[in-house]
């Protein structure tokens, strides 16, 4: 399986996978990515005062849908019916006083590396004498059992035929139609144009002379696209989804040795 890096940012990395196997192993892939990867999200919440005009479960469901800066060296993944521990759980705290807009940046961690990836994200509004005081236990968690624990979106499309012509006679009457992510000074990029489905799209049928976009009716070549939350990188969903695979698959071998 041939591996080809289209773009790498801070938050999503996009690559062509050559010559790939069945599409359902692909599809694995995108679904251990999202799901089978530890963040860190908020499980529990405790509330000491609330006179906001938000119930406690409100705010309690946004606290837990915060995406948080994850550190996975630092903690391990707790079994049911541990204990709370240092290594396991994470305490953070929240105390406010009105009139003010909380925000996630009011939220004080124990930890500093792990703390709101969005500090803006606003949790409530407290009007003159409302108070807010809680506690908030965070620990690691899987895509699969809540959502919270996503650690962002992983998706892949069949690679097009692209054929740009920068030499056509029509390309500057029609350059500006382009989206400006596929136009490099005075010519249309090939590869931007291959870095997102939606500039596929976006391309497609304006002057088939300057592009010309076509599928193949068994097309072997498969863009695949990590978007991160922030939790972790890009990179890191990458090769710590690796590991879970690998890890899955040994489980397997030793299941079918039993069988």
């Amino acid at each position: 399986m041939k591996l080809k890096l289209l773009e790498k940012k801070k938050d999503r990395i996009t690559f062509e996978i050559g010559k790939s196997p069945q599409v359902g192993y692909v599809n694995t892939l995108r679904r251990v990515f999202m799901h089978e990867v530890p963040i860190m999200a908020v499980s529990k919440v405790e509330f000491k005062q609330n006179t906001s005009a938000l119930y406690d479960e409100i705010i309690a469901h946004r606290l837990g849908m915060l995406a948080l800066k994850t550190d996975l060296k630092s903690y391990n993944i707790p079994k049911k019916g541990d204990e709370e521990s240092a290594a396991t759980h994470l305490k953070m705290t929240l105390k406010a006083t009105g009139p003010k807009t909380v925000y996630a940046s009011d939220i004080k961690s124990k930890d500093p590396k792990v703390v709101p990836v969005h500090p803006e994200t606003p949790i409530v509004k407290l009007l003159e004498g409302q108070e807010i005081e809680l506690v908030a236990t965070a620990h690691l968690g899987y895509g699969k059992d809540h959502s919270k624990w996503n650690t962002g979106l992983a998706h892949y499309y069949f690679k097009p035929r692209i054929t740009v012509n920068n030499k056509s006679s029509k390309l500057k009457d029609f350059i500006d139609k382009y989206p400006p992510q596929v136009r490099k000074k005075d010519i249309i990029d090939k590869d931007k144009i291959l870095s997102a489905p939606e500039l596929i799209d976006a391309c497609a049928d304006i002057n088939d002379d300057v592009v010309k976009i076509e599928y193949d009716e068994k097309p072997e070549e498969i863009i695949f696209r990590i978007e991160s939350w922030g939790q972790l990188t890009p990179d890191q969903i990458v090769n710590e989804g690796i590991k879970q695979y690998d890890s899955q698959l040994d489980e397997l071998k030793k299941l079918a040795k039993d069988i």
